[in-house]
């Protein structure tokens, strides 16, 4: 059965969207993962380059409010920026949740080539993370907690 992972970061627009799109390449078939925002912004068009670099397609991605999963169980509720973390509702009963904090790409300033640079970095970073993360909680639930 496949495990069900929430990423939530403020503006919904790049570090979360970006830990949707990787996890679901990454991990398909094993964990299904959704993004949200408590204060949606709009999908950043430099995280929908960034996450092509990689031939993984968000641009179909859109922006949601947290509340758009109110009621629903999540085996993973993971925030990417301390905003989320702080404003994140107690609703979903029965999950881990974790904190795994990211710089804000979106703050980036420079060229358009920078930014991406910048995005692509923190990519990256979340990705590296992600796997470390998810790689260790799967070989866990094989061997029965």
């Amino acid at each position: 059965m496949k495990k069900k992972a929430l990423f939530l970061c403020t503006g919904n627009s790049a570090r979360s969207q970006m830990a949707e799109g990787l996890v679901n390449h990454d991990f398909a078939g094993t964990i299904e993962a959704f993004s949200a925002g408590t204060d949606p912004q709009g999908l950043n068009k430099y995280a929908v380059q960034a996450m092509s670099e990689l031939g993984i397609d968000i641009s179909s991605s859109a922006s949601k409010h947290i509340s758009k999963y109110e009621g629903q169980t999540f085996d993973y509720v993971i925030t990417l920026c301390d905003d989320a973390n702080e404003n994140c509702p107690v609703f979903f009963g029965g999950v881990k949740r974790l904190h795994m904090g990211f710089p804000d790409p979106a703050k980036a300033t420079g060229s358009d080539e920078e930014i991406l640079v910048e995005f692509s970095r923190i990519r990256d970073k979340i990705r590296a993370r992600m796997n470390g993360f998810f790689e260790s909680e799967l070989t866990t639930d094989f061997r029965g907690r």
